[in-house]
């Protein structure tokens, strides 16, 4: 299929629910407080644009997702490594790890506001819970499947531990490793945000729930649009880093192999 008509099926969707919207607004009688019209959402946009808000608010979020998307990259990396290595690394750790996962991040919130508080503290304890897991996950899914034959050799070639973990386990795994971190990214975004709608006083999540407080349905979607299209603009800046870091899967994705 070609861009242009990828682009238009990708398209088609979101102009329907446009027309939608605004044909509902405009023949019916839904209050404004519900559903607002598309033209007072615009309107919403730039008063908020115009006063700072939305600028400052995603600046704090970003900042905030950066410090725990870090943190739980390079925990959930270390951890996935040392289980996918050593067999009772991943005994000891695998069943505690699968019963925390059970645990919805939403649960968490009020814990970690009675432990930490309503501070940044508390958005990056919440983010690292929440995204660890899909980095861990794959990156272990990544040492685990490498293949036994090439560890066989490292353990020929008297290959110490660290050895073993660059030159045999590390590029074998990295695609995976990859993935787990860009579903990381996107875990993390979700956390943040619902993370601020319960307990913040900055930041888009928090500028959401004051327009719900407030009944202006309009600010409330500008937020949710705004949250969309970052999540989306991270994701292709990700990808684009990875694209640049394992330049011969492009290369096999174009020859069909994967």
């Amino acid at each position: 299929m070609s861009k242009g008509k990828k682009v238009v099926y990708g398209l088609f969707i979101p102009v329907v629910i446009i027309v939608a919207w605004y044909f509902y607004t405009t023949y019916s009688n839904v209050p404004n407080s519900l559903l607002p019209k598309i033209q007072n959402v615009g309107m919403a946009f730039k008063e908020m644009v115009s006063q700072g808000q939305l600028q400052n608010d995603l600046a704090v979020s970003f900042l905030r997702v950066i410090k725990g998307f870090l943190v739980s990259g390079i925990t959930g990396i270390i951890l996935g490594a040392m289980m996918g290595m050593s067999k009772k690394i991943n005994a000891l750790l695998l069943p505690t790890i699968t019963a925390i996962r059970q645990i919805p991040v939403i649960a968490w919130i009020p814990l970690i506001i009675l432990w930490v508080g309503i501070g940044e503290g508390s958005k990056v304890v919440i983010i690292v819970i929440a995204a660890s897991f899909p980095v861990l996950v794959n990156t272990l899914s990544g040492f685990t499947s490498t293949p036994a034959g090439y560890i066989e050799v490292a353990r020929l070639y008297n290959l110490n531990r660290w050895q073993t973990f660059v030159k045999v386990y590390l590029p074998h795994a990295l695609p995976q490793m990859l993935v787990g971190l860009k579903l990381g990214l996107s875990v993390s975004w979700m956390a943040l945000v619902a993370s601020e709608l319960i307990a913040a006083s900055s930041g888009i999540g928090y500028r959401m729930n004051d327009a719900r407080s407030l009944m202006r349905s309009d600010k409330v979607i500008v937020c949710m649009v705004v949250i969309g299209l970052a999540g989306i603009i991270m994701d292709k800046v990700i990808s684009l880093i990875f694209e640049a870091v394992t330049p011969w899967e492009k290369v096999a994705k174009s020859e069909g192999k994967i």
